[in-house]
C-alpha cells in the first residue's frame, strides 16, 4: 500500500466523526466504535502536530546549510589571506637569518603557541614599522580564521542535531497514523464500512457548511481579503504531509501559498511563519490574520472573523472552516501575526 492509498483509507475510516446513533442493544458496539473514532482523530492529530515540527526542522535545516555554506567560503578566503602573508613573513624570517642568524622575536613569530608571537609583535628588533604591521595583519588575520573554523565546527554540529531532529519527527507522525491504520484493522468488516460512511458523510457535511461561509467572506480588501479568498478555494482539498498545492495541503503550506498570493513569502512551517508580520493582541482579530495553536506551536490557520478560520486540519480531513475558541481541540491559541 503506498502512502497515498494510505491517506485516502485512513480518510475513509475516521476523520471527525459524528457520536455513533445505535439503537440501545447495540450500546457496547457503540462505545466500541466511538472510542475507536476519537483515538483515530487524537492520533491524527498528533500526526499533523509531528509533521509540522518536521515542517520547521526543514525549515531550520536550510538555513543552517545556507549558513555553513557562507562561513565555509569565508573560512576558504581568510586560509588563503593567512597563507600570502605566512610566505610573506617566512620571506623576511630567510632574510633574517641569512644576515645574522633568526633572532627570538622571529622564533617566537614561528612558534606553535599563536600568543608568543602576538607578545612580542611589538618588539621585534629586526623588523622595521612596515614589517611590523604585516606581523599584526598576519595575527589579525589568524586569530579570525581561527574563530572562523570554530564557527563552522559549531554549525555543522547545529545541522546534524537538526537532522535527528526531522528524522525523529517524521518517524512520529508515521508512527501515529500506524497507530490508527492497526487500530481500524482490528474492527470487523461492517464496522469499518459504517465508520467510513460516517466519516464521508461528515466531511461532506463539513464542506457544504465550509462553502456557504465562504460566500459571507466576501468585502475583504487588502492582502487579507487576497490570502482569504485563496485559502477558500481550496475547501474541500485533502490534508497531507507537506503538502503546499495544489491539491494536497498541509496547514502550513496552506498559509504559506495564500500570503504568496499576496507577495509575501512565508517559510513552510507554523513555528516559523510565528515570526513574520505584526504582532497582534489575541482579543483584536481581524480577518486575514494568521491564527497559532500549541506550544510548541504546531498548527496555523486563517482567522475569518466571528472566531472561524480556514484551515488544513489533520491527516483524513478536508480543508475546511471551523469554530474555535481560546483553543482548538487539544491546542490552544497562543499567537496570531498580521501582514
Amino acid at each position: 500500500m503506498n502512502s497515498r492509498t494510505k491517506i485516502a483509507w485512513v480518510l475513509s475510516m475516521g476523520a471527525f466523526l459524528a457520536p455513533l446513533a445505535l439503537s440501545q442493544p447495540m450500546a457496547h458496539a457503540a462505545q466500541t466504535l466511538e472510542d475507536v473514532q476519537i483515538r483515530v482523530q487524537v492520533l491524527q492529530e498528533d500526526a499533523a502536530a509531528a509533521a509540522e515540527g518536521a515542517q520547521s526542522a526543514k525549515v531550520e535545516l536550510v538555513q543552517l546549510n545556507r549558513t555553513l555554506t557562507g562561513i565555509k567560503q569565508e573560512a576558504a578566503v581568510q586560509g588563503q589571506t593567512v597563507e600570502t602573508l605566512r610566505k610573506s613573513l617566512g620571506a623576511i624570517a630567510l632574510e633574517q637569518y641569512r644576515s645574522g642568524g633568526m633572532s627570538q622575536s622571529l622564533e617566537l613569530l614561528f612558534s606553535s603557541d599563536p600568543t608568543l608571537y602576538l607578545s612580542a609583535a611589538g618588539s621585534l628588533e629586526a623588523l622595521t614599522r612596515g614589517k611590523s604591521l604585516q606581523l599584526r595583519k598576519f595575527s589579525a588575520a589568524q586569530q579570525r580564521l581561527n574563530a572562523t573554523t570554530m564557527t563552522v565546527n559549531d554549525k555543522v554540529a547545529q545541522v546534524a542535531a537538526t537532522q535527528a531532529r526531522l528524522s525523529t519527527q517524521l518517524a512520529q507522525a508515521q508512527a501515529k497514523l500506524k497507530e490508527a491504520e492497526v487500530l481500524l484493522a482490528k474492527l470487523k468488516k461492517a464496522d469499518r464500512e459504517r465508520l467510513a460512511k460516517l466519516a464521508l458523510a461528515r466531511e461532506n457535511a463539513d464542506q457544504k457548511s465550509s462553502l456557504a461561509l465562504a460566500k459571507k467572506a466576501s468585502g475583504i480588501s487588502g492582502r487579507a481579503g487576497i490570502a482569504l479568498k485563496f485559502a477558500l478555494k481550496q475547501i474541500g482539498d485533502i490534508y497531507v504531509f507537506g503538502g503546499a498545492g495544489m491539491t494536497y495541503w498541509d496547514c502550513s503550506g496552506l498559509t504559506m501559498r495564500a500570503l504568496q498570493a499576496t507577495g509575501i513569502s512565508l517559510p513552510h512551517s507554523a513555528a516559523a511563519q510565528a515570526h513574520y508580520g505584526k504582532y497582534v493582541a489575541l482579543n483584536a482579530l481581524k480577518a486575514g490574520d494568521l491564527v497559532f495553536f500549541g506550544s510548541p506551536i504546531s498548527h496555523v490557520g486563517i482567522y475569518m472573523g466571528n472566531h472561524r478560520m480556514v484551515h488544513a486540519p489533520h491527516t483524513g480531513a478536508r480543508v475546511k472552516v471551523v469554530a474555535f475558541g481560546s483553543s482548538l481541540g487539544s491546542k490552544r491559541l497562543v499567537a496570531a501575526r498580521r501582514f
